[in-house]
């Protein structure tokens, strides 16, 4: 028999959390179903220096428990496991969990994030958080006068180039055709930008690291063909993110990158008492402090639409 709830939580992270510290001190008694990676992409971050709060720092796991010790504080049934199909053709919405346990929910709050697209090279995973990265303006400050290279060719790879060349000595762009996909105004700020070195016809065949991290990586010149090795101590893949939005397709409206649509100003999707929050909804900046931000948005919008459907 399928469980009741009035707020369904689906994934976590600061949008997750945050989304369930104002719900249930609303009293909406949010039930949080953590999904495949609980507490989402700064489990994977070995230190968040710019999430207010933390003056010396924090290192992404401890961030997410204490978010999570918060959350459960005032009530949040934080539970394990992952959404694997959804119903929000009716009311209430019907959410199945790990394909078995189906879930009737009068309002719906999504916070599934966007994972970083990689390379598929065996050193990112080696080398995460020890000098790769997938987000400059998370990571960059911790490589100021050093050296480090960006892989990718569209504006968020020409953006994150043009960041990293303010804090550090060089940066090295490996772009793996003859032309980028950015912008033209990202493009000439990339080419005349004297600390940014771009690589044409270039892709990356081994990160070279040790014990401490990331000490360099060996590119390959797809038309020569010759082969070439850089000292570097960061290494920053900008290749787009992919939402997690699988589930939702043909239900939810998304934008060509599949990213959920909300209405501006808000957390609403197009179907009533379903909301959307963090990464999940958000291209452009994908801050844990953006993402907390939006969460409290989606508490606030469901708890408002529960009030006005008088289900609250």
């Amino acid at each position: 028999m399928a469980s009741s709830i009035k707020c369904l939580i689906i994934g976590s992270g600061p949008a997750g959390y945050t989304a369930a510290i104002y719900a249930s001190r609303a009293g909406l008694n949010p039930v949080m179903y953590m999904g495949g990676q609980p507490g989402g992409q700064l489990t994977t971050t070995t230190e968040v220096d710019n999430f207010p709060g933390y003056p010396q720092g924090v290192d992404g796991p401890t961030m997410m428990v204490d978010l999570e010790t918060q959350a459960k504080r005032f009530g949040t049934d934080v539970r394990f496991g992952m959404a694997t199909k959804v119903d929000f053709s009716s009311q209430p919405k019907k959410v199945w969990i790990d394909e078995s346990t189906e879930i009737l929910a009068d309002s719906v709050i999504i916070a599934t994030g966007a994972s970083a697209k990689w390379l598929g090279l065996e050193g990112e995973t080696t080398y995460n958080g020890l000098g790769v990265s997938a987000c400059a303006v998370c990571d960059g400050f911790f490589y100021r006068n050093q050296t480090v290279a960006v892989v990718g060719a569209g504006d968020t790879a020409a953006e994150e180039a043009s960041y990293l060349a303010n804090l550090c000595t060089q940066v090295h762009l490996i772009v793996r055709r003859d032309e980028m996909r950015a912008s033209l105004i990202m493009q000439e700020r990339v080419k005349k930008n004297p600390k940014i070195t771009i690589h044409w016809n270039s892709e990356t065949e081994e990160i070279l690291g040790d014990a401490n991290g990331v000490t360099g990586i060996r590119i390959k010149n797809n038309v020569s063909q010759a082969t070439e090795e850089i000292a570097l101590t960061g290494f920053f893949v900008a290749i787009g993110h992919q939402p997690n939005t699988s589930i939702f397709k043909g239900q939810l409206d998304m934008d060509a990158q599949e990213y959920l649509i909300t209405e501006k100003g808000t957390s609403k999707t197009n179907i009533p008492g379903v909301f959307a929050c963090g990464d999940v909804q958000d291209s452009m900046y994908r801050q844990a402090v953006t993402a907390a931000g939006s969460g409290c948005m989606a508490a606030l919008d469901a708890e408002r639409w529960l009030a006005a459907s008088n289900l609250h």
